[in-house]
């Protein structure tokens, strides 16, 4: 047999409602060298059968039924029987492209430097769609350079887990997925940057994101503020605050109370809050002064920006510049 160009990692319990759609949608694609790695995660409706006929009907499908045992578990166990360079991953609720792989493959082949290639992502039903979500979308699609990716990369996680390609090699180099307590597709992308993955986004919606109240982003414990603020400070532990006991959050607000707290769990204490509120100026909060923003300068350490009123982080951005502090080096939006 040989080798596909992309292998479909495409992980799915219970999803005979969707599932016909999805698989419609990979057949229709214009790139026709593909494999299709399929893991029934111990589905108990019609998914099996509807796998099991696709497979007899295109050898490129591959099905692997498992006992239910979670999505990392699932996702490792595809992962392994990929023989493509290149991984697309593909849930069994979402719509492709019918260019979807054409594109991303093409991405990772004319830029050999790129670990990972996303797309622009749509939500849909639109009927319905929150707010918050749709502001999700909008920042997600508008980072498409790895700059921009990094810059923004401890605001939210950066891509669309059914929305990314990737070299499997290096995926697999860093571990494959991880099961920590927190989403497993935001703690990879995070170790890929760590070991200096490049990333890129193709500006075409390229991925029709459905949204439904049991998406697992909704309902999943790994996927509350609490567990991403966990993961940020875990991989920050790692990295931008490496040996560092203490830290200034910017912004002591809800949001950054709530940083204290996840910072603490990790053995960081909070030295000094950054704020522009004179009411908080002065003010000491659970041991820590409230200084002014002008107090900040470069070189007296590390800055967690949790400012977290919409449209703050690009002004923050360009006072920061003004005061010297270079971002990556002194301060980290976090929010």
């Amino acid at each position: 047999m040989s080798e596909p160009q992309v292998s479909i990692l495409m992980p799915v319990r219970n999803e005979e409602r969707y599932l016909p759609a999805a698989l419609a949608s990979l057949f229709r694609q214009s790139l026709k060298n593909w494999e299709l790695i399929a893991v029934d995660d111990g589905s108990t409706d019609g998914t099996a059968g509807i796998l099991r006929t696709a497979a007899r009907a295109d050898g490129r499908v591959r099905v692997l039924s498992r006992p239910p045992a979670g999505l990392v578990p699932a996702l490792n166990a595809g992962l392994s029987l990929c023989r493509a360079p290149v991984v697309a991953r593909m849930d069994g609720d979402d719509i492709c492209h019918p260019r979807r792989l054409e594109h991303q493959v093409h991405l990772l082949s004319k830029m050999p430097e790129l670990t990972l290639a996303a797309c622009a992502v749509r939500h849909f039903p639109r009927p319905g769609l929150q707010e918050g979500m749709k502001a999700y979308e909008k920042w997600q699609n508008a980072l498409l350079d790895h700059d921009a990716i990094c810059r923004d990369l401890f605001v939210e996680s950066p891509f669309a887990h059914p929305s990314v390609a990737f070299r499997r090699k290096t995926v697999e180099r860093v571990g494959g997925y991880r099961d920590r307590g927190w989403a497993e597709d935001y703690d990879l992308w995070l170790r890929l940057a760590a070991v200096g993955a490049r990333f890129a986004r193709l500006p075409r919606t390229l991925l029709y994101w459905r949204d439904r109240p049991e998406r697992l982003t909704r309902t999943a414990g790994n996927c509350t503020l609490e567990a991403f603020r966990a993961c940020k400070v875990h991989h920050l532990k790692l990295g931008f605050l490496r040996e560092e006991e203490a830290v200034t959050l910017w912004g002591a607000g809800l949001e950054g109370k709530a940083w204290r707290k996840a910072l603490q769990a990790e053995g960081i204490t909070v030295s000094r809050w950054a704020e522009i509120d004179p009411r908080k100026i002065g003010q000491t909060i659970h041991g820590a002064p409230v200084v002014p923003i002008e107090n900040l300068k470069p070189g007296q350490g590390k800055i967690l920006v949790t400012v977290g009123v919409k449209g703050a982080r690009s002004q923050v951005r360009a006072w920061a510049g003004e005061a010297g502090l270079a971002e990556g080096r002194d301060f980290v939006c976090v929010t």
